[in-house]
Parts: structure tokens; sequence; C-alpha cells
């Protein structure tokens, strides 16, 4: 269990709409290319008053720097998907430590999806502990310049690593890392602006809503269910 999922939800019925075209994308979308079992379903959903707040952090931040856009990395997940994408994050990491999973003990095994869950969701089935985005309230960003060029943040999403924390560059005195934490920082002034909320130690996932959003905003209730 996470600290969020004792949080109460009280379901509102708000649909999951698609993301209109006009909304910049990542495509191919990664899970999907993987293979994740998606089936018939589009990561591009989300519940209607999410996509209302995406909408109106986007015009927030063309005033602040003209024709640069909001890019979805990635939105709708279910449970299926969150599982398969925990245990391919675990694969990863094992591979990346130069390990072989049939080769470390239960506790190293534990050690390594500890790490992994630092920054994925429980792929829980319980309707009252849903995975932020199987609720369709949690998005994945990031912010593309005027020219369509993706900005560099300093770390890839999904990375499993302190890189990955959203104020991992705030103190440092290097002139790239500084530009890192300041585009991190505005990413954040967009998506706050409209009511949504920062995982804690993802640069990139935004909530509002759910259960993760609720703790984070000291709410008693969320909105958005499974």
């Amino acid at each position: 269990m996470k600290p969020y999922q004792n949080i109460e939800i009280a379901e509102c019925g708000e649909p999951l709409v698609a993301i209109p075209n006009h909304i910049l994308k990542i495509n191919p979308h990664p899970y999907m290319s993987l293979g994740a079992p998606y089936g018939d379903r589009s990561p591009f959903f989300v519940r209607q008053g999410i996509l209302e707040k995406l909408q109106k952090s986007q015009v927030y931040l063309q005033t602040i720097r003209p024709n640069w856009q909001i890019a979805i990395f990635d939105a709708y997940r279910p449970v299926s998907v969150q599982q398969f994408m925990v245990d391919y994050s675990f694969r990863q990491l094992v591979e990346a430590k130069g390990l072989k999973i049939k080769n470390i003990t239960e506790e190293k095994k534990n050690a390594l999806m500890n790490e992994v869950m630092k920054f994925w969701a429980i792929p829980s089935p319980d309707p009252k502990t849903p995975p932020p985005h199987s609720t369709g309230a949690a998005i994945d960003v990031t912010l593309f310049d005027a020219e369509l060029l993706e900005i560099n943040m300093g770390s890839p999403i999904d990375e499993i690593s302190d890189r990955s924390l959203p104020n991992y560059f705030a103190n440092s005195s290097n002139a790239q890392e500084i530009r890192f934490h300041s585009d991190r920082e505005l990413l954040n002034q967009v998506m706050t602006y409209s009511g949504f909320q920062r995982h804690p130690n993802e640069w990139w996932h935004f909530s509002y809503g759910d259960q993760l959003w609720a703790w984070i905003s000291n709410e008693k209730i969320a909105i958005y269910g499974g």
C-alpha cells in the first residue's frame, strides 16, 4: 500500500473522452510499441474535467512561451498495462545493473522492485485502490518548443533514478542543469495553474481528482476511481 491509497473515492461518474488531435501527443505511443495489452483501448483518453484543465494549462503556457506546447506522453492506462509496465521496468532495471533475474536472491529482487515502485503505482485491481492512470485522471507530459522540438528536461520520462525527482537539479550551478530545473518548473507552473498536482517523484506526472491528488492536496475524498 502507498499512503494515498487510503483516501476514500466518491466516483463522480464523469466520462472518459478522447484527447483531441490538436493537442500534441508522443507517437508512436511508447508502451503500445512495447506490446502493452491495451486491446481496443486508446491511451490518449482522460476524464472530461482533466481535458478541460489540460486545455486551460495549454492556453496559459502560450502567455509565457508563445507557440510552445504541452505534449502528452501517456494518459489512460488499464490495470493490465500498469502490470505490464511494472514487470517491464523491473526487467530493464535488472539488466541495467548487469544482473540476471534467475541468479538474484529474493532479497535483492525485493530491493530492486522497491526502486521500481518509487516511480510506478501498484497495479491493483481493487476499485478502492486504482493506479492513478487507470482512473483517467493522470497524465504524463512534457514540453515542445515553437519548432516542435522536445525540450530537454534533464532525464527521460520513466527513468528509474533520482534524476526523475522534480527538484533534482534545483541547487545546481551548472548552466545546463539550471535550464533543466527552470523548464521543469515552467511545466509545473502551467499544470498547477489549472489545478493539477505533480507526483513527488516524477517531474512529468500530473493528476487531478484521483487519490494521489487528494493526498498531496490534503483533500479527504477523491472524485475519480478506476
